[in-house]
């Protein structure tokens, strides 16, 4: 089971990255275009948020209860886990910079609810979708990243 949460913890990687994307060229386009903000939009950011909160869910569990879980091993004695690359990454560095992006997504759809101008919303949600996908490519651990590397399909 684990590694089955791994592996759509992995695939949703993919799934946010394509509608995160996506996101930002619709704000891009409705901000310098100055385009009505259409329900089309809202949806986008909606899967973008939802695919977002789903896979934090399935990290959170991987943080805790996942092969190199926090409850699931414990450092040799004497080992601070700051000083451990790989455990620092895991418990830390990964978790929140991808609660941070999250917390940006969240945000930048909450825009759709605003009621302020259309130009407005589109500003604010690309700055931040713009902020969480840089937050989220810089904490992936991508294949070349050394000790903490991961595949890029499961």
């Amino acid at each position: 089971m684990q590694i089955g949460l791994l592996h759509i913890h992995n695939l949703l990687r993919w799934v946010i990255l394509i509608l995160l994307v996506l996101s930002i060229v619709k704000a891009w386009q409705g901000w310098m275009g100055k385009k009505v903000f259409t329900p089309r939009d809202k949806k986008i950011w909606l899967f973008t948020m939802i695919a977002a909160h789903i896979t934090l869910l399935l990290g959170l569990y991987q943080v805790a209860f996942g092969r190199f879980g926090f409850m699931m091993n414990s450092l040799p004695e004497g080992t601070s886990f700051m000083k451990d690359k790989f455990f620092r990454f895991y418990w830390i560095e990964h978790p929140v910079g991808m609660i941070i992006a999250i917390v940006l997504i969240t945000l930048g759809y909450g825009m759709s609810k605003k009621a302020v101008t259309d130009e407005v919303k589109y500003k604010k949600a690309f700055y931040y979708f713009l902020v969480a996908l840089i937050i989220i490519l810089v904490s992936i651990p991508w294949p070349f990243r050394e000790i903490i590397g991961r595949p890029l399909l499961p």
